[in-house]
């Protein structure tokens, strides 16, 4: 017996609105408030310090693929990360390697050259905020 093509978006609008009403039970209940980070020093331990002129923030998301990495750079100026997804491995020399995972918060090392590699098999995708002044450099490449 054919089906007609009427039956066939009943059914398949039937059939979503009762997944609708499926995702609409599974409620997820947040926090009012979600501490993430406070404190007055970099992953390192330096005290935070902020550039002199007219304060300037300036929001990024930063996203290097797997086995990509940032190169060794340094932030003129505070820095809060926010791991979004993937695994990230920070060398920062002599302070040491730091591994960041999706939901980790930090305050990034400024004036310390670094460099991050993505270290899982997805991207790595980092909410990066940084704290600057207008004319000040947030990242300096190495051997500029």
């Amino acid at each position: 017996m054919p089906v007609s093509f009427r039956t066939v978006v009943t059914a398949a609008i039937a059939g979503f609105s009762g997944l609708m009403v499926g995702f609409a039970a599974a409620k997820v209940e947040y926090p009012p408030l979600q501490m993430l980070l406070q404190s007055g020093t970099t992953i390192i331990g330096q005290p935070i310090a902020y550039p002199a002129g007219t304060p300037e923030v300036t929001a990024a998301i930063v996203t290097l693929q797997p086995g990509q990495e940032t190169g060794w750079h340094r932030h003129n100026v505070p820095v809060l990360g926010y791991m979004l997804d993937g695994e990230l491995t920070v060398d920062y020399g002599a302070d040491g390697k730091r591994v960041y995972h999706a939901g980790d918060t930090f305050l990034e090392a400024f004036k310390t050259e670094h460099n991050g590699k993505t270290t899982s098999a997805e991207p790595s995708r980092v909410l990066a905020v940084f704290m600057g002044a207008e004319g000040v450099k947030n990242t300096v490449v190495k051997g500029e």
